[in-house]
């Protein structure tokens, strides 16, 4: 069993030529991992495989933020977002993620496919005060109403914008 991982202030910064790609199955374990994705994220490539892709997942995440992620994945769609991972020794790094399906030959999805890059710093900023509410949204409804209360800061905020999430992600 996986050892709970307890977050730290240590920030590692993408350099301008990074990529970190992952690829997982339909239920999100990872099946592959380049090298800068096993080096940001603290874990050995046999670590990572065969392992739930939520391993790097940072709690100040909202949860919302991911059950859109894999919604519009799971609809066949790409989606972009702004991530805060976590490494294996309690760090994190920011991420600019494209995620997107994996297709058989009849049009099926069989797993998804994500490259991730440095994000840029003002959205990086930008993002991390959203998110900050949405977290305490999902604290202050508890855990049963958590995931509504985080949706709903996040679709008023697209509705007062006049944007979808993918949208907003790329503009910033």
């Amino acid at each position: 069993m996986k050892q709970p991982v307890t977050p730290t202030s240590v920030e590692r910064k993408m350099r301008e030529d990074d990529f970190i790609v992952s690829k997982t199955d339909l239920k999100g374990r990872i099946t592959y991992g380049n090298r800068i994705f096993i080096e940001f994220s603290g874990y050995s490539e046999a670590e990572l495989i065969g392992t739930q892709h939520n391993i790097i997942r940072h709690p100040d995440m909202p949860r919302a933020v991911f059950k859109l992620l894999w919604d519009t994945i799971q609809a066949k769609r790409e989606c972009n977002a702004y991530v805060k991972n976590m490494t294996k020794d309690g760090g994190y790094y920011w991420v600019f993620a494209n995620v997107t399906p994996n297709y058989d030959r009849q049009g099926n999805i069989t797993g998804y496919f994500s490259v991730r890059r440095k994000p840029k710093a003002d959205a990086v900023a930008t993002v991390t005060g959203l998110y900050r509410a949405m977290l305490a949204a999902e604290r202050a409804a508890g855990a049963r109403d958590a995931m509504a209360a985080s949706t709903r800061i996040l679709t008023d905020l697209l509705a007062e914008k006049g944007l979808s999430y993918d949208e907003l992600v790329l503009a910033i």
